[in-house]
């Protein structure tokens, strides 16, 4: 039976660690770090998320800027409000809640943010440096992913890992992360062919395809370490993840429950990217 790893108490642990940063920040006089948050629209599960994240940043005495905007504005207009928050230098990080209602850019807005305020990690110049081994941020998520496995005593290098789905938010870059690592690393996707055994051979094995319960215990190698990436709606209103969480606890090692599991790691991992873009250690 594997040893579930929740990320929930991960996040406790690390926010605490940040919370107690921030109060000797205080204590000497200093400025508080601030987080600028763009909303636009009104799309509940980017209004959920965004509360999510300012939430977590009063947690820890974090502030946190958010701005409001309708769904209907202009590029150059979204384009502005960022250009706002890069001059402002009390913002330390930008995040742009995306995606985007129709019509805007997202390519365009996210080449707008100052890449040392943009602590999604998501501009080419933090991607292109990323892949350079230099200094930058990296997508939150994927930071989250390796805390995880740093948890689980994981020792990464040799082994064999397998990163299915290759978004640029989260398998591309958790692939290269494990690579940098020194893993044999294979990334899968939906039109990869015998999924199954390629998957069932990895010590390491990322769900992140999307696909409720899509992984059973046949896709998995025995002791292996398993994270569990996705988070799906089911009909029943229960929120799931990629993998059919009972089988595969009963073969893997290790393993990342959903709820509970790498989503809160991925906030947390925002706070840090944060608390760097302050420091200026990025």
């Amino acid at each position: 039976m594997a040893t579930v790893i929740y990320g929930s108490e991960a996040a406790v642990e690390l926010r605490q660690q940040m919370k107690e940063r921030i109060q000797k920040l205080k204590e000497d006089g200093k400025r508080i770090p601030c987080l600028g948050v763009i909303l636009v629209g009104n799309n509940p599960a980017s209004q959920s998320y965004v509360k999510g994240k300012t939430k977590a940043c009063d947690s820890i005495g974090m502030l946190a800027k958010e701005v409001d905007l309708p769904a209907d504005i202009t590029m150059d207009t979204l384009k502005a409000e960022i250009g706002k928050m890069n001059a402002d230098p009390g913002i330390d990080g930008i995040l742009l809640q995306l995606p985007l209602p129709k019509g805007l850019n997202e390519n365009e807005a996210i080449l707008t943010i100052d890449p040392k305020k943009d602590v999604d990690g998501l501009h080419p110049l933090n991607i292109g440096n990323f892949y350079l081994n230099e200094p930058c941020f990296v997508p939150c998520t994927p930071l989250g992913v390796m805390e995880l496995l740093r948890r689980m005593n994981c020792e990464i290098e040799g082994k064999t890992a397998v990163v299915v789905g290759r978004s640029k938010l989260v398998g591309t870059p958790v692939a290269r992360l494990l690579q940098n690592a020194n893993a044999t690393v294979t990334i899968c996707h939906s039109r990869t062919r015998n999924l199954k055994d390629i998957c069932s051979k990895a010590d390491i094995l990322i769900a992140a395809i999307g696909e409720p319960r899509f992984f059973t215990a046949d896709y998995v190698k025995e002791g292996a370490y398993v994270i569990d990436v996705g988070i799906n709606h089911v009909v029943d209103g229960h929120l799931c993840g990629d993998l059919d969480f009972d089988s595969v606890e009963k073969k893997a090692a290790y393993i990342t429950p959903v709820p509970k599991g790498v989503g809160p790691m991925t906030i947390t991992m925002l706070l840090e990217n944060t608390l760097k873009a302050y420091e200026g250690t990025v």
